[in-house]
């Protein structure tokens, strides 16, 4: 019973060697003092943010930029053999994937280079990890390339050229005019992809860096692994598709929208026939090449001091081939075609495109976000430091932002080429500068040399990187073995990804897995519980042999909150489970005495007048229930109200009803729901045993008033 605020807890206790326990001896809960309002909580934390003194600049500073703590404590001796070895080994590694994944966001493989320069520079200065390599990320280039494509194709370039504001002083190209006033200058395709694509980055780095400034990285939870592993095998099915008119040397529109997938492969089939012998030998030869290569790298990786850089190995090759072989010239081959030496001048996103890729940038910058906070605190873990979570979203934002004035595309995280950080030395983000070094060494010599380098070459490499996503299906009979939820949500996330869309497949995945943790907490497990001789646990009857259960007591367990939606469950598995409704027991009840009370009307003199057995209501084979707790986390309302009638309706057929292992949250909730009523027996116990004891100690008394 709630005695002003005090929750009384009954407790066991000796009285001598006759008597066995005592249920007299109880204590009252103090609660601490009541934390402070609201209001005097937002006053402390606004003056402690708006104060500033020079140690608190520092610390801003040095937080805002994490470079600026550990490269003055760089140890050259211990570290820059393997920062130097790992970041020359992903730079190589990056070269290629580059201009592939460019191809995959409808750009030229320029930019791709460009992003991947300018991401590894920039995480370098404001990231916390030491090990994950940021960068292009496949599924991340086939949204931006939705996007691009659905905005190309709504400007109208299949038709006519668009006109898009440009720099002063700046061509259409970013070269420079000489001209120092603003003009409107055509702009191809190409050019206006490319301003859709950084007008979509900024935004999504926008998004990024509110995320870390209102610290909303919670956000991350509800993408659960096997929503993330599900939508990136999506994914990767609408990046195989993409890719396949490559190998085959076609030339089709790339589809967009709803059921892109599907409609691809209609195209596909559809001009079977006009494939390029040419570029299907060349792409049979190449994964001929990289499969067989890629295994042996992972299965000999850890006695590998470096993996085989077999993609540079087949794009130096290729090229070689076609430039000499004459390839595109004798059999009509897509080259990839001229990529500039140096760096176009920097030019804004195209404000004006913000209202149409907004909306678009929620899911990239999400994603984005997750995968690259996800990646470092799994690596920082590894190795035994820590990563602040707000931090890498900052990172990652600024990652887009700045980039995004460069002629650059999303980036984030790539696990691949973080494993090969990992296992080539890497110790700090010292091998990000080197691999931006080598980057841009390709950049000021070695670009132009890929012109004659196949398309169907670079789909390959995009492909043959799809074999990790890809593999989850051979996960699937162990994940089914341990979570059969976790496996549905995959395989949901998975299909609503590639037969639908990215983004309405991300958006599905999460809430159907909301939706499983609902009916999850809808109709949760609730058993009887049992006693284990000999000591005071209590566990399911269900779930274990050998229990015993004491005379005239029932124990049960709700394994989940007790709320509006679970409410009724709640009610309904408690009768069931003890076989007793006392709404049904009342109303036999109140049947049998108006049938007594009818057979005295019709023989009032005859006080022997006998009652059919079967109008007699059964008698209960309990005298209390004990509600165990323990996995009740919070009480709302409508969980209060079910509570209060259940001990009500109880009551009224002579049967107590005890709460046990209630946490502080729920006692709360239950003091201020009135719960404890003035002349009712309310009491919480700290354990089931103190409860099923004091129900048999006090069998026979009548409740206390």
């Amino acid at each position: 019973k709630a005695e002003t605020n005090n929750v009384r807890a009954v407790m066991e206790g000796p009285e001598g060697d006759d008597a066995k326990c005592s249920f007299h001896q109880r204590m009252f809960l103090e609660p601490q003092e009541e934390k402070r309002s609201i209001r005097a909580l937002v006053v402390k934390q606004a003056k402690k943010t708006c104060s500033c003194s020079p140690a608190k600049i520092k610390d801003c500073v040095l937080g805002f930029f994490p470079i600026l703590q550990w490269l003055p404590k760089y140890k050259l001796r211990e570290c820059l053999l393997g920062d130097v070895m790992s970041g020359v080994i992903v730079g190589v590694l990056l070269v290629p994937q580059s201009i592939a994944y460019s191809l995959l966001a409808g750009l030229e493989p320029i930019y791709g280079l460009y992003t991947s320069f300018f991401a590894s520079l920039i995480y370098c200065i404001f990231g916390t990890s030491r090990h994950i390599s940021v960068g292009i990320f496949g599924v991340l280039c086939l949204m931006v390339g939705q996007v691009v494509d659905r905005e190309v194709e709504r400007a109208g370039f299949d038709l006519e050229p668009a006109v898009l504001s440009v720099l002063p002083g700046t061509g259409v190209d970013g070269n420079s005019t000489g001209n120092g006033t603003a003009q409107e200058l055509l702009c191809d395709k190409n050019c206006y992809a490319m301003a859709v694509a950084a007008t979509l980055t900024f935004i999504s780095g926008v998004y990024q860096v509110a995320m870390g400034f209102f610290q909303v990285g919670f956000v991350s939870v509800y993408l659960s692994d096997s929503l993330l592993s599900g939508f990136v095998t999506g994914a990767s099915f609408t990046v195989l598709t993409s890719q396949v008119k490559y190998l085959l040397g076609l030339d089709i529109p790339r589809s967009g929208g709803i059921g892109s997938l599907i409609t691809t492969w209609i195209n596909i089939f559809k001009n079977i026939h006009k494939t390029n012998i040419c570029d299907l030998i060349t792409s049979f030869l190449c994964f001929l090449v990289l499969i067989p290569t890629k295994e042996l790298n992972e299965h000999f990786k850890s006695k590998l001091k470096a993996p085989i850089p077999v993609e540079l190995v087949v794009v130096v090759a290729a090229t070689l081939a076609s430039h000499f072989g004459k390839l595109r010239e004798t059999y009509g081959s897509s080259v990839s075609g001229h990529i500039p030496t140096g760096f176009l001048p920097p030019r804004p996103p195209d404000w004006a495109l913000i209202p149409n890729v907004a909306l678009d940038a929620i899911p990239i910058a999400i994603i984005g976000f997750a995968i690259t906070v996800s990646l470092s605190e799994m690596f920082a873990k590894k190795h035994g430091y820590s990563v602040r979570a707000n931090q890498e979203m900052y990172a990652i934002g600024f990652c887009n932002i700045i980039p995004s004035f460069f002629h650059c595309f999303t980036t984030s995280a790539a696990l691949a080429k973080t494993l090969v950080k990992e296992s080539t030395g890497c110790r700090t983000q010292v091998s990000g500068m080197v691999t931006s070094l080598v980057i841009l060494l390709v950049l000021l010599v070695i670009a132009p040399l890929f012109y004659s380098l196949q398309k169907c070459v670079l789909a390959v490499i995009t492909i043959v990187n799809l074999r990790g996503a890809l593999r989850k299906f051979r996960d699937l009979p162990k994940m089914w073995h341990l979570s059969r939820v976790d496996t549905v949500i995959w395989g949901v996330t998975m299909a609503a990804t590639a037969l639908v869309s990215t983004e309405i497949g991300l958006l599905v995945g999460v809430c159907f897995s909301m939706l499983c943790v609902i009916f999850r907490t809808q109709r949760p497990e609730a058993p009887l519980l049992g006693w284990v001789a000999e000591s005071e646990t209590y566990e399911s009857l269900s779930a274990y042999k050998n229990l015993q259960t004491k005379p005239g007591v029932v124990v049960f367990r709700f394994e989940a909150p007790l709320y509006y939606i679970n409410k009724e469950c709640f009610k309904s598995t408690l009768y069931k489970q003890t076989g007793v409704n006392p709404i049904r027991v009342k109303a036999a009840k109140r049947k049998a005495a108006k049938r007594m009370l009818r057979e005295k009307e019709v023989a009032p003199g005859d006080n022997q007048t006998s009652i059919p057995m079967d109008s007699v209501p059964e008698p209960v084979g309990f005298h209390t229930i004990v509600i165990d707790c323990c996995a009740v986390q919070f009480l709302d309302t409508a969980g209060i109200r079910a509570l209060q009638e259940v001990c009500r309706d109880y009551r009224d057929i002579d049967v107590r009803v005890l709460l046990a292992q209630c946490n502080p949250s729920v006692r709360s909730s239950l003091i201020r729901g009135e719960f404890f009523k003035e002349g009712e027996d309310q009491l919480l116990f700290h354990s089931v045993h103190q409860a099923v004891d004091f129900a048999l100690g006090t069998q026979g008394h009548s409740a206390p008033k």
